[in-house]
């Protein structure tokens, strides 16, 4: 894979993340009930990011989870023939709460459709949103996201690569193609 572009540099990453923390504020009035959780890899130092820019901006800290979605996948059987399934219980109570799912990329939607069923197994929410850096496009379910870092029209011969400090060593998001 070849780099094609650098779409977000460490500053565009903070300044995304920032933008979000005070939007999720403002659209659910406060932060009251509110969890976020991360989906694993990346949403989950995203998710304790936004977490962390929102205690700095109202003074109280929002509990983060993490989901892993394999249990969930719809193709669990293409990847593999024997799939290692993880538990699918989540780390942080749902019921009646505002559940903000955190990733980096939105694609085809099939990972947050997973996510969201997820969270439903695990208790009623009152709402459940989707907080993502980067919105690709190229849906194939009908899945929107609640806030966006930034749109970025993509082919689908195209990758889109988000590293984080906490589990790359960097922030950046890049554009790739063979």
């Amino acid at each position: 894979m070849k780099v094609k572009n650098i779409l977000l540099d460490q500053q565009a990453i903070e300044r995304s993340l920032k933008r979000i923390s005070h939007e999720i504020i403002e659209k659910n009035k406060g932060i009251e009930n509110i969890v976020l959780f991360g989906i694993k890899t990346r949403g989950v130092p995203m998710a304790q990011r936004i977490s962390n820019f929102i205690e700095e901006i109202e003074g109280i800290k929002i509990p983060v989870g993490t989901i892993d979605i394999t249990f969930y996948r719809d193709d669990l059987t293409t990847i593999c023939k024997t799939p290692i399934l993880k538990s699918s219980k989540l780390d942080i109570e749902t019921k009646n709460k505002k559940v903000i799912i955190v990733d980096d990329v939105l694609y085809t939607g099939r990972t947050a459709r997973a996510a969201i069923e997820c969270i439903l197994n695990n208790g009623r929410a009152n709402s459940i949103q989707l907080a993502i850096l980067i919105d690709r496009g190229h849906r194939e379910l009908p899945i929107r996201a609640d806030y966006i870092g930034k749109n970025i029209p993509t082919s689908k011969d195209e990758i889109v690569s988000v590293c984080f400090k906490e589990t790359d060593g960097n922030d950046c998001a890049i554009l790739k193609y063979n």
